[in-house]
């Protein structure tokens, strides 16, 4: 039985505090950083496009208690924030529950990434931040390496930016960020999981081998590891039968060693000696209650041998037990 201490490789994604999909008051928004907190969590990450700027300044907000230099925090380039017209409707379209006062303008141009930051930074009110990715570039790659990557290289040099990154939820262009470009980080989101594991065959080897940090979101898969059940998602879509079915051997496998589904899919990307830490999005204080303790729970050495013995792990998929890599 092996007990993890892994606090330190947790940190809080604060999507949810944007009003992803449901409406979060700003009490229970503050309450959940405030869990975050006094859980050890120290590590924080938002972004423009969540909730057109709510969850930067309520992360903001939250954060401005504490002293900068006690907790770490990231942000996101690429959507520009931009008044609209009129009467504004909803931003269900994009997924969050507030109004439409603002439109989202892709820009990963020079000028548009340090306007983008610049105003980051008057939303959080907080003088830098220490990592900042740009933003689900797909679309947008060659812009993304011609200018918006050197500019932040530029502001990296400034001090303006601590850190590199690129957030996104595929493997073939962050590999080509890690192999082409010297950024320092990768946010990878739902690539990387009990159910997929589909960075492994380039993305993380190439970043062991370069150096290059990866942090891993997603790792319920936008919900199926987290409640296998009919109706859940995957990828933010309705889960296949077969995935279904899949999950279900994977908790009940989990739960004949004592060990809930959650556990084993928050600690399950750590094995990996690329991944520093895993991004876990939460909109209440008990969410964050549950998450610190899903990564501390004890899970025994045998259970990842199970695992792959019954074929719900490929064989050479690293696991969070030195002897079983």
């Amino acid at each position: 039985m092996r007990t993890t201490k892994r606090l330190n490789q947790l940190a809080l994604g604060a999507a949810a505090l944007g009003n992803l999909f449901h409406p979060v008051s700003d009490e229970d928004a503050a309450a959940t950083v405030e869990a975050a907190w006094a859980c050890g969590i120290r590590a924080f990450d938002t972004a423009p496009h969540y909730g057109l700027g709510l969850s930067e300044r309520r992360l903001g907000d939250a954060l401005r208690t504490w002293p900068r230099t006690q907790f770490t925090l990231s942000t996101k380039v690429g959507r520009l924030l931009r008044a609209r017209a009129g009467l504004p409707g909803d931003d269900l379209a994009n997924g969050f529950v507030v109004p439409a006062t603002h439109e989202r303008v892709w820009d990963f141009s020079a000028r548009g990434v340090r306007i983008s930051l610049e105003e980051s930074l008057t939303r959080l009110g907080l003088d830098r931040v220490d990592t900042v990715y740009l933003h689900d570039p797909d679309g947008h790659e060659r812009e993304a390496f011609d200018c918006a990557y050197p500019e932040l290289e530029r502001m990296r040099a400034e001090g303006m930016v601590g850190a590199i990154g690129v957030g996104m939820n595929q493997t073939a262009m962050p590999a080509r960020f890690v192999r082409d470009t010297d950024i320092d980080v990768v946010l990878l989101a739902g690539r990387y999981s009990l159910l997929h594991q589909g960075a492994l065959a380039a993305l993380l080897p190439l970043a062991a081998q370069r150096g290059v940090s990866v942090l891993v979101g997603g790792v319920f898969n936008s919900g199926l590891l987290a409640d296998p059940r009919p109706g859940a998602t995957f990828d933010y879509a309705p889960a296949s039968a077969h995935l279904l079915d899949r999950a279900l051997a994977l908790r009940t496998l989990c739960e004949t060693f004592g060990v809930p589904l959650r556990a084993a899919a928050l600690q399950f990307p750590l094995g990996h000696p690329a991944v520093t830490g895993v991004l876990l999005g939460a909109r209440s204080a008990a969410e964050v209650t549950d998450a610190t303790a899903m990564i501390n729970h004890p899970i025994p050495d045998e259970m990842w041998l199970a695992l792959r013995a019954q074929g719900l792990l490929p064989p050479g998929v690293p696991v969070p037990v030195p002897t079983l890599i």
